[in-house]
């Protein structure tokens, strides 16, 4: 499909497979030394997406922390920051217990939800959400900063989503999380490279996320990879994976 960006998804687990512990607070895995790549990783791309509830749970900031990294990408031409882009059914689940009317809440002085992600640097924003977003949260977002696209009824349409990237110019997205977002990308055949870092720790539970959530793939659907390189980058004994995943026919 040449009317995509290119896709990435990186992740760091566990030895047992866990993105995240049974508690899905966005544990730390990462050693210092692969913050050290990410955030290179971070800089080399266009955009960084994360699912619904990485973004609802976790409202990351998804910025390239090295002044360094930033001082590069403007030396090129680039924004700052890649753009920041969240795939979520729907947006008001962002505040939560504070109820739905978003504007009483804007009224009140509190801090309003995904702060980090509509804030955190220089960057174009982007909210692709279903019709599930009452209009009104909509409103807020955009008021907010953030470019909203309805892309679905009930689960956003993964694939016009990224052709509407294309279409703006993003030619390559780094995708960290979570599971059930990647195993969708999967099923689609949208995902391109793959890298894991592995760190030396176990999580256990049955309930904790791991790379690929969702429904699962029978063993003749599973996507295909294929191996680039295995190397360990830190004293912890962190190991880093890089694939390409097979594309189906």
């Amino acid at each position: 499909m040449n009317s995509r960006p290119r896709i990435l998804v990186n992740v760091a687990m566990s030895a047992d497979g866990k993105i995240d512990s049974v508690a899905r607070k966005g544990s730390v895995i990462s050693s210092i030394a692969d913050k050290r790549r990410v955030d290179e990783l971070r800089a080399s791309v266009d955009a960084v997406l994360v699912g619904g509830r990485t973004l609802l749970n976790e409202d990351p900031q998804l910025t390239v922390k090295s002044a360094e990294l930033r001082a590069e990408r403007l030396r090129k031409g680039w924004s700052e920051n890649p753009a920041r882009v969240g795939v979520v059914t729907d947006i008001g689940a962002a505040f939560g217990p504070f109820g739905d009317n978003v504007f009483s809440q804007k009224r009140s002085g509190q801090v309003l939800p995904l702060q980090h992600f509509l804030t955190s640097g220089p960057a174009q924003v982007y909210l692709f959400t279903t019709r599930c977003t009452e209009p009104e949260v909509r409103a807020h977002f955009e008021t907010a900063g953030a470019t909203v696209h309805t892309m679905g009824q009930e689960r956003v349409d993964l694939v016009a989503a990224f052709q509407f990237l294309h279409k703006v110019g993003i030619r390559s997205v780094l995708v960290e999380g979570g599971g059930t977002l990647i195993a969708e990308l999967f099923r689609l055949n949208l995902v391109d490279e793959l890298t894991i870092y592995i760190a030396p720790r176990i999580f256990g539970g049955s309930s904790a996320p791991t790379l690929a959530d969702g429904s699962g793939f029978f063993p003749n659907q599973a996507p295909g990879l294929k191996l680039i390189s295995v190397e360990k980058i830190d004293d912890e004994g962190g190991i880093l994976v890089h694939y390409i995943v097979k594309h189906k026919e």
